[in-house]
């Protein structure tokens, strides 16, 4: 590992805190989406993350999804409801999902500061080069 890795290696930790934010505010946005009994509730997303192979830094290897049953919740008034007045939900824990974005959000910023100190001092080597 050189000095000037830490912007690529700070870069791919913002690249996969941004898109468990994605991931996370997917999962808000349809916490409350009703489906029918016939067809499968919103699965959750969530992001798996790998080291790099070969290189440094962490990367999204792909995604993980939620129960397709989810919860079956009773709501006779919905127009969805089946006969017995039954609709499936996601099984989305909201208290779990702003824990999630929270730190998601704290991964973010922690690397962003690392991408910013890391440019001043790439550039204040780079003003003793020139004296």
């Amino acid at each position: 590992m050189t000095t000037f890795d830490a912007i690529g290696i700070a870069s791919t930790g913002m690249t996969v805190h941004r898109k468990w934010l994605d991931a996370i505010s997917d999962n808000i946005a349809n916490v409350n989406t009703v489906r029918s009994m016939d067809d499968s509730a919103f699965q959750a997303r969530y992001v798996e993350v790998q080291e790099g192979n070969g290189v440094s830094g962490a990367y999204v290897k792909g995604a993980a999804f939620g129960s397709a049953a989810g919860r079956v919740t009773y709501d006779p008034d919905n127009p969805l409801a089946n006969a017995e007045g039954y609709v499936r939900m996601p099984d989305i824990d909201l208290g779990t999902q702003m824990a999630d974005l929270i730190m998601a959000q704290r991964g973010y910023q922690a690397n962003a500061a690392v991408v910013d100190r890391a440019k001043t001092a790439y550039e204040a080597a780079l003003q003793i080069g020139k004296n």
